[in-house]
């Protein structure tokens, strides 16, 4: 929990205004976000898959880096930040075939009254 709120810290509050967990024991002991970083934290219901297809699908994407036999505790941070770039630079058709890192670009600058760049051609 402490990696992740440190990865998030200095995101602009729209930016990690809420994350939403699965049911995993190591998400509950941490410290919690709202108090530590003023980022709200959701847990999804038991016996209630449609609530983590985002969670199960991110997993499922990022086991091709980091399958279950591998030991976690030896996965460097910045292989760690490789796994995430490569899953954010990746286009969804679920976001209109935009890529995560695009679309919170854009919804960040909303956000901030400021229109997002032109896509590139």
């Amino acid at each position: 929990m402490d990696k992740i709120m440190d990865a998030i810290r200095d995101l602009p509050h729209i930016a990690r205004n809420s994350l939403i967990f699965d049911r995993s024991t190591e998400f509950v002991s941490g410290p919690h976000p709202r108090a530590e970083i003023g980022t709200q934290t959701w847990f999804c219901d038991p016996s209630s898959p449609w609530q983590k297809g985002m969670v199960e699908n991110t997993n499922r994407r990022a086991q091709r880096w980091l399958p279950r036999k591998r030991d976690i505790t030896a996965v460097t941070d910045h292989e760690l930040k490789m796994i995430c770039d490569r899953l954010n630079a990746t286009p969804r058709k679920c976001l209109g075939w935009k890529t995560p890192a695009e679309l919170i670009g854009e919804k960040m600058m909303e956000e901030m009254g400021q229109a997002p760049d032109p896509p590139q051609a």
